[in-house]
């Protein structure tokens, strides 16, 4: 199941090749392979590759929301073309409880593209996944972009309006069962017992 974010949060075109996102099944859990151009813009963040990286929202970055809408329970996939990487487990718009949590990712950057796979583990995934958004940011100061796969739409900004990343109501439809097969029924996972 492939993705092409083309807009900016706010529904403008982007000026650039748009950053793709593959997901597909993977040992233990889902694979996610961003891809597109990178910006190197900022600098890589000063943690190793591979290794969890706090803040990571603050580099070139691409993300991935998989929402349970009945909860507001999500996961946050940030993937850096630098190799570090992000998970946040929330439960409520913008409320995490658990991050930092472990994962396979890998990158390659050449020339100025770059493409990651990562194996997000289905225990960190809440229950009953109904919705979905992706989203990527890369520039400093002033040109700092945010990028949606689906965004807000152009009628519904308001003036001086910033860019937030956890407005729920604008994810889209979308069940893992699309990838792993209707008859696939997702692992329990003891990380969201006790939440809504």
């Amino acid at each position: 199941m492939e993705f092409a974010i083309q807009h900016t949060w706010d529904s403008n075109p982007v000026n650039h090749d748009p950053i793709k996102i593959i997901f597909s099944p993977g040992p233990g859990g889902l694979k996610i392979e961003a891809s597109g151009p990178f910006f190197n813009d900022p600098a890589a963040p000063a943690g190793p590759p591979s290794h969890t990286f706090p803040g990571l929202w603050n580099y070139e970055v691409v993300e991935s929301f998989f929402l349970d809408s009945t909860t507001e329970n999500y996961l946050e996939v940030e993937l850096c073309p630098h190799g570090q990487h992000l998970i946040l487990l929330l439960s409520g718009a913008g409320q995490a409880f658990l991050q930092q949590l472990p994962m396979v990712f890998n990158t390659k950057i050449t020339g100025d593209t770059w493409k990651g796979e990562a194996l997000v583990p289905w225990s960190y995934f809440p229950p009953n996944v109904n919705k979905m958004n992706s989203y990527a940011i890369h520039g400093s100061g002033e040109k700092r972009t945010y990028e949606a796969l689906y965004p807000i739409p152009k009628e519904e900004i308001v003036e001086g309006q910033q860019p937030n990343f956890h407005r729920l109501e604008y994810f889209q439809n979308f069940r893992l069962q699309s990838i792993m097969g209707e008859g696939w029924v997702q692992p329990e996972s003891d990380l969201w017992k006790g939440k809504p």
